[in-house]
Formats: C-alpha cells, structure tokens, sequence
C-alpha cells in the first residue's frame, strides 16, 4: 500500500490566488492587476529539502511516533477492531461497516479497516524515512533512536500478521517515488516482522531510561514474534530479561490525540465490552475481574468515567463501560512486563510444564489486589483455555485477542466454531465465517496484485 508520508515529492505548489480590495472608512484599496498571482505556501507540504538537516530528520522520527500511536491506542485500530472482531467488544451503533466485523462477515470494502490499514503504513514508512534520514544527517544521534523506529516496522508488521488473511502488501517510497510490493502471506510478515525487530535489537544501546524502555519492548514485540512462527521456547528465551513492571506508553491529550478506547466506548458508546459473545466469548464484562474493570452505563459507578447514559449509542442495553482508561486524555501502556510472563507460562505448558506454567500465572497474579491464585485444571485442553483467558484479561484492548484465537485454530488444532463467536448474532442475523481480516480493496489499485475477486489468497486462520 502506498500513502502520503511525512516527506513528500519534490517540486513547488501553486494554488490559485484570491483578490481582494479591502475598503474602511476613507481609506482606499490599494489597485491589484488582473494577471498578478499570489504563491501560497502550503503548511501541510513538506518538501523533501525540508528535512534534509538533523532538526528534520528529528521531525520524521516525532512525526513517525506520532503515527504509531494513531496506529494503535490513538486511533480507531486494530486494537478496537480487532477485538470487535473477536469477542473483547460488541457492536453498539448503527454503522454498517461496524456491523461487518462484529459479525465476521466483512466486505473488503469496509471504510474502518481501510482506515486503520492505511494509519499502519504511514507509521511504517515514516519510521523507515526516519531511519534513512537520521543515518545521512544525524549520525550521532542516540541509538535507541534508531532502534526505536525498526520497532514501530516490527510491531506494525507484527500486528498487521495477527489480523490479516494471506496476501499482505508491503510497498514503499524510494526516492520520493511509489514502489508496489507484492502480496506476501503472514507467515512471511512475521519473519518480515523479526528482521525489523532483530535490526533494532543489533545497535548498541546504553544505559539510559529510553534504552532500556526500547530494549525491552523489542524483547516483548520479538517474543510474541516468535510465539506467532510457533516457537515457544526462544519465545520465553527472547522476554526473560523483561522485568513484570515495564511499560511501553501512549500518551493522550483532550486536544490532539484522544484515547480513542475511551472515546469510542465511554462517550460516544459506539462500541460496549463483550460478555459471552456468539457461545465462545469469554465474560469480560461481568466477570468482576479486576483486571477489565467494568461498569453499566447509566450507574452511579459509571458517573465517573463518562459512562453516563444508560444506552448505547444505537439505544440497545446493556451498555458495559470499560474502567481501565476512565479519561479521554488516559495513557495506554500498548506493551507490558505482563505480556513477557505469558509468553513464558505458555512456553512452559508447551513443554508440558503445567505445573510450572501455573506458577508463572498464579505469580503474575499476585500484582493486582484481588486476584487469587488459581487450581491447575484437570485436562490439558482445559489448562490451554486458563492460559488462554489469563492473557485475554492481562492483555484486554491491546490488540492480542485476534491473534490469539487465531492461534488456537492454527496452533492447537481447534476448529473455528469452537473458538471465534458463533451462531446468532445479538443484533440479527447469524454470525460469519471469517477468522482474519480482508486486505483492503483500495490494495486493488496495485499492479502487482494478481487478478482475482479476492484481495486476499486464503482466509484461513
């Protein structure tokens, strides 16, 4: 896919030119000719020579963090769309589109997925500028810099993986011009995925808060990189540095980059916390877990966080309100110690480990007040749902929950019915058979593509 970047295309912009004799009073206007023309700089173009310093090259890396967090917490993303798709949420207004993804049954023409597929590969191809920029006019710059953008390439592609049916498309800008990749399967994005992580992880980097905060969230991103090709051991090898504690955040404003979880659901109710979706859903909004805190909209308890109406936004009930983030400028840790201790309990009862993997389990939960340790299940097929459900509550609304039921058909061979929300639908209708998301139609416009009514070469999990 190719989109506008930060840089664009050389070569100057004229725009027609308005006029206009300004009379007050007895002040005359001054006289314009006919053919005068006005060049108006145009604030939203930046030329290529306008990065080309080491105060531009610095602007392309801010402005490719800042597309990461529209591409992620910051945006109506795959985090949100994503677990509509699943069951973390359920559909709450009257948008066609929405419609589509809550149900599993998705045209490639879906205006939301086009959206967020498009936010991805700006954020991507900004932080690949970055990298090229800084390597020309800031050399010196501090590695986790560097590391940092190969990360933002990693995790996208990662999580572009864990969507998306066989056929992704990776294109690019070189020298200002569109260059049209090809359609790739996801298990070629994942190990596209690594050689980005693996090239942040490659640079030297210090000692400093932001080296170590880059550090770690290129051990998490390759750990779940890894669990995603099916290697669950140097997945585990790959987190064990990362301390329960650590944090990877999205910061949000009131006046520039809301959180849109909050946005979405707590104030335009949009979308309401799943609870039992389709047979297969887990229980997220009335399982009274601390770690998905929920509210009924309408409640004293929801007064707080902007859950104040009593129904969704299509006048449906019940309306479940999340309380994780209860503000519209509530940060968002996208990357968590958390993650690494899962990956570790999964590598463990893949080993058949259970006893062990119910240790790191039970020693993660004993971070939140209120959670008590948990009995190992009886059955092998049951320990994989407690492994399972453990990481859908740590990892709630951070874009893991497609990924993973995905995982489960693909990994643990467990038929798609028994896993993705099944049978009727809450609003009408039954649910579809989708098990990843379509590549977007506008992919159609690509050369490269082959001919065919599909964008994508399979749909399978």
């Amino acid at each position: 896919m190719i989109t506008h970047t930060t840089v664009r295309a050389a070569g100057p912009r004229w725009r027609r030119s308005a006029l206009t004799a300004v009379a007050a009073g007895t002040l005359a206007a001054a006289a314009c000719s006919p053919t005068d023309t006005l060049s108006v700089t145009d604030p939203d173009i930046i030329n290529p020579s306008d990065a080309q310093s080491e105060a531009g090259a610095n602007a392309v890396r801010l402005g490719a963090l800042a597309r990461f967090n529209a591409a992620t917490s910051g945006g109506e993303s795959l985090f949100l769309l994503g677990g509509l798709f699943a069951d973390e949420w359920i559909n709450g207004d009257s948008f066609v589109a929405r419609w589509e993804i809550d149900r599993r049954s998705i045209t490639n023409e879906n205006t939301f997925l086009t959206d967020a597929n498009r936010v991805l590969h700006r954020a991507r191809l900004s932080a690949e500028q970055a990298i090229e920029l800084m390597a020309e006019y800031s050399p010196t710059a501090p590695a986790w810099q560097i590391a940092e953008m190969h990360l933002i390439q990693g995790y996208v592609a990662n999580l572009m993986a864990e969507h998306y049916c066989d056929g992704i498309i990776f294109s690019a800008i070189v020298d200002g011009r569109e260059e049209f990749g090809s359609p790739i399967t996801t298990d070629s994005t994942f190990r596209r995925a690594l050689a980005h992580v693996d090239a942040g992880l490659a640079l030297t980097l210090g000692t400093t808060a932001n080296d170590t905060r880059v550090l770690n969230a290129l051990r998490l991103t390759r750990g779940r990189i890894l669990m995603n090709l099916d290697r669950p051991a140097d997945a585990a090898t790959a987190v064990t540095a990362v301390p329960t504690s650590f944090q990877y955040v999205m910061q949000h404003s009131q006046t520039t980059n809301s959180n849109q979880t909050w946005l979405l659901n707590n104030n335009a109710r949009r979308y309401s916390v799943g609870n039992l979706e389709g047979t297969n859903g887990l229980n997220f909004a009335t399982a009274g877990d601390a770690r998905v805190p929920v509210c009924v909209g309408g409640t004293a308890a929801c007064t707080p966080v902007g859950g104040t109406n009593a129904r969704r936004d299509d006048l449906g009930t019940p309306y479940h309100v999340q309380m994780l983030w209860a503000t519209r400028d509530a940060p968002v840790s996208i990357m968590r110690g958390v993650d690494a201790r899962m990956l570790e309990a999964e590598a463990k009862l893949r080993a058949n480990d259970a006893p062990g993997a119910l240790a790191t389990i039970n020693a993660a939960r004993t971070t939140v007040t209120g959670l008590a340790p948990l009995t190992l299940a009886a059955t092998e097929a049951a320990r994989v749902d407690q492994l399972f459900r453990e990481r859908a509550f740590w990892q709630f609304n951070r874009g893991y929950r497609t990924g993973d039921l995905r995982r489960l058909v693909r990994q643990y061979g467990r038929a798609a019915n028994t896993v993705f929300p099944t049978g009727e639908w809450h609003k009408s209708g039954t649910y579809g058979s989708d098990v990843n998301l379509p590549i977007p139609f506008h992919e159609t416009n690509n050369p490269n593509l082959p001919a065919a009514a599909s964008t994508c070469i399979d749909r399978d999990a």
